[in-house]
């Protein structure tokens, strides 16, 4: 039984974001609070880490794709241009089934081969049928654009909040190949809704995989989060020194004043500072382009995906986890800098 336990615990712990190997990150901010509270003189309070939003579930993101009534469809399949090859494709059994991706593909594919055939044709009435079926299809493509990229199953593995926390180490960390992809899925997605049925989609199988593999977007989230309450923590211990019972009183000044700067060159300006840095960095490099991802399709979004999105993803609102957490670093720093010159000490000393 010992043998038993001793294999089996550390495979339930892939599976718990407590046993996630960065969970160093919420005994660092902890620690933190604890090391505020000693140099305050003042019994640390750690708050309740809320809960973070998870993505909505597929079927509230996923989108229901129109398609042309099946006696234009039929009759098209039957005209001898190459357009007569893509609706045989659909009209088979594995169309029938597509995938997000593949009905992408389909979509762009049926709005080229259209465009193609019209010139081809001579038969009275069919040149009206391509033209109005082209401008079907052209306005029911942002529906299977959205549901390639945020209908899609893999991207719910990116954003699950499962793994923990974002890791200190930045060491093989697969952010800016994310980012990358984001970039460059936010190019053929703007090409697409402005009417470039041509653009490349065959690498985006691939971004999909990888989303697949990586989780680091749900862990920035899950680190806002604990990084805004955390911080909350300690600059409410600061305050009440500042506010309620200075802690440097003129006959203490020097002694205070040297403590003082070491908890805040060792405790905040060190590690917890440079975790601040990295999760900026990495919302700048990959939290914006998917949020560009969502605000290109503002139009298409879907009700149930709206309130998740002002959350986790738009950095310029305020409500969201982003700018509770610039709210919530700035107060700490502006509250730190005032106890320091109550105590008469430079940060920078």
């Amino acid at each position: 039984m010992p043998e038993f336990r001793t294999l089996i615990i550390p495979v339930l712990c892939l599976y718990l974001a407590g046993c996630a190997p960065d969970s160093g990150v919420p005994e660092m901010m902890d620690d933190y609070v604890a090391q505020v509270a000693d140099a305050m003189e003042l019994s640390p309070e750690l708050s309740e880490i809320g809960p973070v939003s998870g993505i909505p579930r597929r079927r509230e993101r996923v989108l229901e794709m129109p398609d042309l009534d099946m006696g234009m469809l039929d009759f098209l399949s039957l005209y001898g241009c190459e357009l007569q090859h893509v609706v045989g494709e659909k009209n088979s059994i594995m169309g029938k089934v597509m995938q997000p991706l593949n009905r992408l593909r389909y979509e762009a594919r049926f709005i080229l081969a259209a465009e193609d055939c019209i010139p081809e044709t001579g038969r009275d009435g069919v040149k009206e049928d391509l033209e109005e079926a082209i401008k079907s299809k052209s306005e029911t493509l942002p529906v299977a654009v959205w549901n390639a990229t945020w209908g899609v199953e893999e991207v719910e593995r990116l954003f699950t909040l499962s793994q923990g926390y974002y890791p200190m180490n930045g060491a093989d960390n697969p952010v800016a190949e994310l980012a990358s992809d984001v970039d460059r899925l936010n190019r053929t997605v703007r090409g697409l809704l402005e009417g470039d049925t041509d653009e490349p989609l065959d690498y985006v199988g691939e971004v999909h995989q990888r989303w697949q593999a990586e989780h680091r977007a749900g862990q920035l989230l899950n680190s806002a989060r604990l990084l805004t309450t955390r911080l909350d923590d300690a600059t409410a211990l600061l305050v009440e020194r500042i506010e309620n019972d200075p802690l440097c009183p003129e006959e203490e000044r020097s002694a205070s004043a040297e403590a003082l700067r070491d908890i805040y060159a060792n405790g905040y300006a060190g590690n917890v500072e440079r975790y601040l840095e990295s999760i900026d960095q990495a919302k700048e490099a990959l939290i914006k382009p998917f949020e560009t991802l969502g605000t290109q399709q503002t139009e298409t979004m879907p009700d149930a995906f709206q309130a998740w999105y002002r959350q986790a993803l738009d950095t310029e609102n305020s409500a969201s986890l982003w700018g509770q957490l610039d709210r919530a670093a700035l107060a700490h720093e502006r509250r730190w800098q005032q106890l320091m010159e109550q105590c008469g000490v430079s940060a920078d000393a």
